[in-house]
C-alpha cells in the first residue's frame, strides 16, 4: 500500500513562524524557581536592553559563533533575564546569548522580566545562573562573589546562604577577588591553578614576592608545584630565568613558621567561624609537612 506524503512546499510558499508564536512557558526550564519567582515572560526588542558588566568576562569567539548558528537554526531555547526599573530594562543573565543574537542581527528575544528586585537579589540571580555553567572560570566566579560582598557588606556566612555555596569557597573567592587585576587576568590567559594565586596572597611583601608576581603575571608559574619549588630555592619554573644560582643560594626557603605568620597576618581581622579556622589549620599543617619533606631531601650533612 502506497504511503501518502504531504505535498512539497516551495521556499516562496513556506511560512515563517515568528519567535513570538513559539513562546510557550512549558518549554523553558527555570534553573531556580525561587530566584525567578514573579518573573514575566515577554518578547523584548534587543536594542532596548541595557547591558552592564556581567559575572563572566571571558568569551570565546568560536563558541559564540557556534551558539549564534544554533540560535539561528533552532531559535532561543533559554530566555534572557532582565530587570525593569523605571521603564529601563537591564540584562541580568544571558550576555553570551545576547551577543550571539546581536551578531546575527536578531531584533527581538524572549525575556524573563523581573520587577522591584533589590541589587542584592539581582546579583544573587546573576551569580546563580552563571556559576551553574561549567565553563565559567574560577576568577569570574570569585569576582562575582567579591563584588557581592562589596555591594552588600554581608558577612561570609550570609553570602554562603544567599548564593548557596560553601564557606570555604566564599572565603577563597574573597581572597582571590582582592588580588591585583594583573594576576587575575593572567590566571585566565595562562590557565593558572587557583592555589598558585591563593598561596601568593599569603606571601609577605618583599623582593621574593615581587619576583613571583612578575612570573605569575607572565605565565611562568602556572602550577602549585612550580611555585613551591621556587619558594624552596630549588628549581625555577619555565626556563629557569629570573634567579641566578648565586641568588638561589643566598635566598633561604621560607620556613613553616614564616608561612604560618603570613597566614595569620592575612586573616587578621576576618570574622572566621570554626569550620574556616579548621580549614586554615589543615592547610598550615599540610604545608608544614611538605616543607619538612623537602628539607630532608635537600639538606646535606656538611651544610
Amino acid at each position: 500500500m502506497a504511503k501518502n506524503f504531504a505535498p512539497r512546499v516551495s521556499k516562496k510558499e513556506r511560512k515563517t513562524v515568528s519567535l513570538a508564536d513559539r513562546l510557550d512557558r512549558d518549554i523553558f526550564k527555570i534553573s531556580d524557581d525561587k530566584l525567578l519567582k514573579g518573573a514575566k515572560l515577554e518578547e523584548v526588542s534587543l536594542k532596548n536592553i541595557n547591558v552592564k558588566e556581567q559575572v563572566r568576562t571571558k568569551f570565546d569567539d568560536k563558541s559564540l559563533k557556534d551558539l549564534a548558528e544554533n540560535i539561528k537554526a533552532n531559535g532561543l531555547i533559554q530566555p534572557l533575564v532582565v530587570h525593569r526599573e523605571k521603564g529601563l530594562l537591564t540584562l541580568i543573565c544571558g550576555e553570551r546569548r545576547y551577543r550571539a543574537m546581536t551578531s546575527i542581527d536578531m531584533k527581538k528575544a524572549p525575556c524573563f522580566i523581573l520587577d522591584d528586585k533589590s541589587e542584592e537579589e539581582l546579583m544573587a540571580i546573576q551569580f546563580s545562573e552563571n556559576s551553574s555553567r561549567e565553563e565559567l572560570h574560577y576568577i569570574d566566579k570569585a569576582d562575582g562573589i567579591y563584588a557581592y560582598k562589596k555591594s552588600t557588606d554581608a558577612s561570609e556566612r550570609k553570602i554562603q546562604a544567599a548564593l548557596g555555596i560553601s564557606k570555604s569557597e566564599v572565603h577563597r573567592s574573597i581572597l582571590l577577588g582582592k588580588l591585583p587585576k594583573e594576576l587575575r587576568e593572567a590566571a585566565k590567559i595562562f590557565d593558572i591553578e587557583k592555589y598558585v594565586l591563593l598561596e601568593f596572597g599569603a606571601l609577605e611583601e618583599g623582593p621574593m614576592q615581587k619576583m613571583i608576581f612578575e612570573k605569575i603575571k607572565n605565565g611562568e608559574i602556572r602550577k602549585r608545584t612550580e611555585l613551591r619549588k621556587l619558594l624552596k630555592g630549588t628549581v625555577a619554573p619555565g626556563k629557569g630565568k629570573g634567579l641566578s644560582k648565586k641568588a638561589v643560594k643566598k635566598k633561604a626557603a621560607p620556613s613553616a613558621n614564616d608561612f604560618i605568620k603570613a597566614m595569620r597576618e592575612k586573616t587578621k581581622g576576618l570574622n572566621l567561624d570554626k569550620d574556616m579556622k579548621d580549614l586554615l589549620k589543615t592547610l598550615v599543617k599540610e604545608t608544614k609537612t611538605e616543607i619538612k619533606k623537602t628539607s630532608k631531601k635537600t639538606t646535606h650533612p656538611n651544610d
